[in-house]
């Protein structure tokens, strides 16, 4: 190792699939408080190259059968979970017992439950928690949340959101069933409008009222295909959500006393746009996110800080998820608790 990496903290990549590849591996490229140190996968066809192109010594590369042994590895600080939802638990726990820090994808896991064992493990273990939400950390939304928020237009009245895409994966994909996945595209897709509408309003939400709709039951048996859901805030805002695997959304607008904002392209990795009742917004919308996203975490642990995005972030969502299932279910208004 170097002596500029010495000061910088090692991230480890738990699974190596097309976010990994495509979005965290060239962050980290861009980091300035860390760097990636090593690997852990299954895929022994990946590792070649992973090695060549990162420059990853050997010794830091770990299968999910030797993954404890990362307790051993000093060059490792930090494990980043990039597994399918149903393995969020079962690696943040490791990872934390092994004695790194953790980064966990979003959705944080299958359940509330499943959540709290995951920040009390880390609690107990001493380490820090913190859920894959890149969106803090991007400029076009992080102007949505100050502009709520401290009401720069007044107090906001309502929200609406969507976020989808139409789905091409083999009914076999993990994401297509529930007991890898939790649930569709509102745990997939719909975890983006949820947090648009809490980080706009700075608040959480009451009640919930929520219906599925399936055009396409062959290919979404097990899980929900698109959820239409309102959410109610304590101080009167109403967020009317969609999340969709059969339609293409992406935007995220509130409505306040003296105007409005939007983004009309809001929950991607790059290119967002938005614009308020004033005019156009203008932010750096080729930002890397994740960059950003990973660096803040590192200095949250060498500052000994919170994460803005901790677990317990990640939990709320999960409740508000929970509360929407059982909305559906149920057919009708339900609290969130």
């Amino acid at each position: 190792m170097d002596g500029n990496r010495k000061k910088k903290l090692g991230v480890a990549l738990l699974g190596l699939g097309t976010y990994s590849t495509d979005q965290l591996g060239p962050a980290l490229r861009q980091t300035k408080n860390c760097y990636l140190a090593g690997i852990i996968s299954d895929d022994r066809s990946k590792e070649k190259k992973w090695i060549e192109d990162y420059n990853i010594s050997r010794a830091n590369v770990y299968t999910m059968e030797d993954f404890d042994n990362i307790a051993f590895n000093a060059d490792i600080d930090i494990v980043y979970v990039v597994l399918p939802v149903f393995m969020h638990k079962e690696y943040t726990i490791r990872a934390a017992r092994a004695g790194k820090h953790v980064i966990c994808e979003k959705p944080m896991a299958m359940d509330v439950a499943e959540c709290l064992e995951m920040i009390a493990a880390c609690e107990s273990a001493g380490k820090k928690l913190s859920i894959g939400y890149h969106l803090h950390f991007e400029p076009y939304n992080l102007e949505m949340m100050r502009l709520g928020q401290d009401k720069i237009f007044g107090k906001v009245l309502s929200i609406e959101s969507g976020n989808g895409f139409v789905i091409s994966d083999h009914p076999s994909s993990w994401r297509l069933k529930k007991n890898l996945a939790g649930g569709g595209s509102l745990m997939d897709m719909g975890i983006y409008t949820i947090q648009g509408a809490r980080y706009i309003t700075g608040e959480e939400p009451m009640f919930t009222t929520a219906r599925e709709e399936k055009t396409r039951p062959d290919m979404f048996k097990e899980v929900d295909e698109t959820v239409y859901f309102t959410l109610e805030f304590p101080t009167g805002a109403i967020a009317n959500c969609v999340s969709s695997f059969s339609r293409n959304l992406n935007y995220l607008k509130a409505v306040a006393e003296e105007g409005w904002f939007e983004l009309t392209s809001a929950f991607r990795y790059d290119g967002m746009s938005g614009a308020t009742s004033d005019g156009p917004m203008r932010f750096d919308s080729d930002l890397n996110q994740q960059s950003v996203q990973i660096d803040d975490f590192a200095e949250c642990i060498i500052e000994n800080k919170i994460s803005r995005v901790s677990g317990e972030e990640g939990l709320k969502d999960m409740k508000v998820i929970e509360a929407i299932y059982k909305s559906i279910k149920s057919g009708q208004r339900e609290a969130i608790k």
